[in-house]
């Protein structure tokens, strides 16, 4: 499974799915332009540590972006679906597309999207912040597809008896 971030507004969310994607083990793809210059110090300050563990690819436009997907499901994350997160079926392959926190996904790459979930919410609220909302949906996904990574359990031992 993959995050794919459409053209971020906000360095500290971009880090913060950095840290996310390099905790799961999950590759995020960044389709260029950023709204911000890409090394800003608000996206190192939430990715913290984490930048050299995160799998990133940045594409200089959607359609490199699309030259990369090969038969992968690009689901995308938005406030215009019907079905919700939790009902829909994942596969492993799944690419998660996260449109920009200000205006989302222009409304060709909405219709070319090959499935569109919904996080349901609260009446008269508009949306959850784009990283949260794609660590609830990778968590589901994940979940599903039995993809979590191995947990690396602490030594409980001491040193040699």
């Amino acid at each position: 499974m993959r995050l794919a971030l459409y053209q971020p507004d906000i360095a500290p969310n971009v880090g913060t799915l950095l840290r996310l994607g390099a905790c799961l083990g999950t590759k995020v793809d960044i389709i260029e332009p950023c709204g911000f210059p890409f090394g800003a110090k608000d996206l190192r300050r939430a990715v913290m540590d984490y930048a050299d563990a995160a799998n990133v690819t940045r594409h200089a436009t959607w359609e490199k972006f699309c030259e990369t997907i090969g038969q992968s499901r690009l689901i995308l994350l938005t406030t215009k679906a019907a079905i919700p997160y939790t009902g829909f079926k994942f596969q492993e392959s799944d690419i998660l597309l996260l449109g920009r926190e200000s205006a989302g996904v222009p409304e060709d790459i909405h219709q070319n999207a090959d499935h569109r979930v919904i996080i349901p919410m609260a009446g008269g609220l508009r949306s959850i912040n784009v990283a949260l909302a794609a660590a609830m949906v990778l968590g589901e996904g994940l979940r599903q597809t039995g993809s979590f990574p191995e947990p690396s359990l602490p030594s409980t031992s001491s040193g040699p008896i």
